[in-house]
C-alpha cells in the first residue's frame, strides 16, 4: 500500500475529486445535501473555498484522492463559532487510518479558526465513523429522522455528532493529556 499524503484541495482537484466521488457508494454521500457526484458541485466548491467559507484537505496518493475532508462554516452568521465537518474516505482505505488523520487535521484547521463547536452528520448504519468521531472528542447531540432522501426516494435518519473545544480540553487538562 502506498503512502497519502494530506494537503488543501485546490484548483485542478476537480478531475481527481470527479473521480473519487464517482468511487464513493451513494449512501456515504447523503450527509452532504448535494450530490458530489456532479461536477457543478465540485466547483462550487472550489468557490467557497476561494470565498472563505469552506476549508479543504484531501489525501492525496500519487495523484489520486484517497479521502477528504471539509470544514464548513459561516463567518458572518450567528453561528460563526461552529464549523461543519464533513468527511469521506474511498472505500478500499478504510479502516486504515486515514479518516482518523483527515480528521485530526481538520480539527487543527478547527482549532486555528478559533472555532468553539464542530458538528458532523451522518446515517446511524455509519457505526465506524461514529466510532472515530466519538474517539476524537465528538458526542450524540441530535436524530434527524428522515432528514434526507437517497436516489431512489427512501428515507434516512442522520446523527448529528457535536464537539465542544472548551469541554474536550477541560477534561484533558482534567486528566493531565497534552502537558
Amino acid at each position: 500500500m502506498s503512502e497519502y499524503r494530506i494537503r488543501r484541495f485546490r484548483d485542478g482537484d476537480q478531475n481527481a475529486m470527479e473521480g473519487f466521488a464517482t468511487g464513493l457508494p451513494d449512501h456515504d454521500l447523503l450527509f452532504l445535501g448535494r450530490d458530489l457526484k456532479h461536477p457543478r458541485v465540485i466547483a462550487a466548491w472550489l468557490e467557497a473555498i476561494g470565498e472563505g467559507w469552506i476549508d479543504s484537505l484531501v489525501a492525496d496518493e500519487g495523484g489520486t484522492i484517497v479521502g477528504t475532508a471539509a470544514l464548513v462554516r459561516d463567518p458572518l452568521g450567528w453561528s460563526a463559532h461552529v464549523g461543519e465537518v464533513r468527511l469521506l474516505v474511498a472505500p478500499e482505505r478504510r479502516g486504515v487510518g486515514l479518516g482518523r488523520d483527515l480528521l485530526q487535521a481538520l480539527m487543527a484547521v478547527a482549532a486555528e479558526r478559533g472555532l468553539a463547536k464542530l458538528t458532523a452528520a451522518m446515517t446511524p448504519d455509519q457505526t465506524a465513523s461514529i466510532e472515530l468521531f466519538e474517539t476524537l472528542g465528538f458526542r450524540g447531540e441530535a436524530l434527524l429522522r428522515d432528514q434526507v432522501r437517497d436516489r431512489e426516494g427512501r428515507s434516512h435518519d442522520l446523527v448529528v455528532l457535536a464537539y465542544d473545544a472548551a469541554r474536550v480540553a477541560a477534561h484533558h487538562r482534567a486528566y493531565g493529556f497534552g502537558e
